[in-house]
């Protein structure tokens, strides 16, 4: 088991946040964990880069001094696999809010799947999904959001390196995706079913790389805990 000094220097742990869970609450687990350990009451430690709570996989958090090393970890090029199901579409473009427009699907074949990964390679320009956590005068949109506001959300650019369907069983389309910081996996999922001439939303997903790490190497955070006590 590694010290508190070598925790103080900086260590990088890698962590795969389970289903449900807020990054924040794996970053507290992590967090009580290292100083209920240490008896500290102060300890630096962050992570790079939010998931969803209905997202698993990949979360680096960072320790000590390792804490200034985050901006560096975020603007990584970041790997996702997940499911995006077609024949509807979701306000928050996933399964956190009830499924609100229903479209056709009897036209989508395999060919027109694979054709219309296309038009999202290479740099494009993307909008947030309104239930996100950006901010806009100074409120979180998912805010703006389920108060019922309307918000005019301006598009940015982002890059999609790769966009590879690795399995079609409608109304189920299984993806891989290579992606620039900055991406919305929901907010893709929303915009190819609309590409697709039909409806979508992302139903599940899970972050596999951030960079040159790898969730096979991260561990639960009830895992991290164990650890220290062994």
């Amino acid at each position: 088991m590694k010290t508190l000094e070598e925790f103080q220097a900086g260590q990088t742990l890698l962590i795969d946040k389970p289903l449900t869970w807020s990054s924040f609450q794996a970053v507290n687990k992590v967090k009580w964990a290292l100083k209920s350990t240490f008896k500290v009451k102060k300890l630096k430690v962050g992570h790079a880069g939010t998931l969803d709570p209905l997202a698993t996989g990949l979360l680096i958090i960072c320790v000590g001094k390792n804490t200034k090393k985050i901006a560096e970890y975020q603007g990584q090029v970041k790997e996702y696999t997940g499911t995006i199901t077609v024949g509807g579409t979701t306000p928050s473009y996933d399964l956190e809010s009830d499924i609100n427009k229903t479209f056709p699907t009897e036209h989508i074949t395999e060919e027109l799947i694979h054709e219309t990964t296309q038009q999202f390679l290479g740099e494009i320009d993307q909008k947030p999904p309104i239930f996100s956590a950006l901010k806009k005068d100074g409120k979180r949109l998912y805010e703006l959001a389920r108060a019922g506001e309307e918000v005019e959300i301006p598009s940015r650019k982002i890059t999609i390196e790769a966009f590879q369907i690795t399995r079609i069983e409608l109304p189920e389309i299984d993806f891989r995706v290579v992606c620039s910081k900055g991406t919305y996996i929901r907010s893709l999922a929303h915009d190819f079913g609309q590409a697709l001439h039909s409806g979508a939303h992302l139903s599940a997903l899970r972050r596999t790389k951030i960079g040159d790490f790898d969730v096979k190497d991260a561990i639960s955070p009830e895992a991290f805990g164990e650890s220290l006590r062994s």
